[in-house]
């Protein structure tokens, strides 16, 4: 079962917790996002400790590291620092691979033209964002997600906010984006 709910996001400044549809709402398909190298799939969080899917999947693409996360006021520290450090537009020089177990979250991310998706995340969405894309992270309006955290090798925690058009890893991506 594969489902998956994004939109493009309309111009607003309100809380960056809300949807931000545009009126009438754009739906992203999940082949969309494919194209723009956004992965995804829907597992069964209540056994992600003994998952098969997750296992396969891990085994398959080599996400060797592990670690989870609770972002929630009373669980991390400098809860609304880092929440605006997730939120500045940045890119990754790998892949950013996440796997909502709880609550809820939205991942922002930039198409061929530079015009934002916001792709909502819930309970079993695992998802991917390729090394180099221009994107960003935030909590809905219940300020509760709990996530693992997936890596290829060792971790690496490093952001680079925009602009970061110089490093070869976005050069390589935005040439991916030219293909048909």
């Amino acid at each position: 079962m594969t489902q998956i709910e994004a939109w493009y996001m309309d111009e607003s400044a309100e809380d960056q917790r809300l949807p931000h549809r545009l009126e009438p709402n754009k739906p992203v398909s999940l082949e969309d996002l494919q194209r723009i190298g956004v992965f995804y799939w829907k597992l069964n969080a209540d056994i992600y400790e003994n998952d098969p899917e997750l296992q396969r999947i891990r085994e398959e693409r080599g996400y060797s590291y592990m670690d989870i996360i609770t972002i929630h006021p009373d669980k991390l520290p400098n809860y609304e620092d880092k929440l605006k450090m997730f939120y500045e537009e940045h890119l990754h020089l790998d892949d950013e691979i996440r796997y909502i177990l709880e609550g809820r979250a939205y991942f922002d991310v930039r198409d061929r033209n530079d015009r934002w998706i916001r792709i909502a995340m819930t309970k079993g969405d695992l998802i991917t964002l390729p090394a180099g894309i221009y994107h960003r992270f935030t909590l809905d309006e219940t300020n509760y997600t709990k996530a693992m955290r997936l890596f290829v090798g060792e971790p690496v925690w490093k952001a680079y906010n925009r602009p970061a058009d110089d490093f070869e890893i976005r050069q390589k991506y935005v040439q991916l984006l030219k293909c048909p």
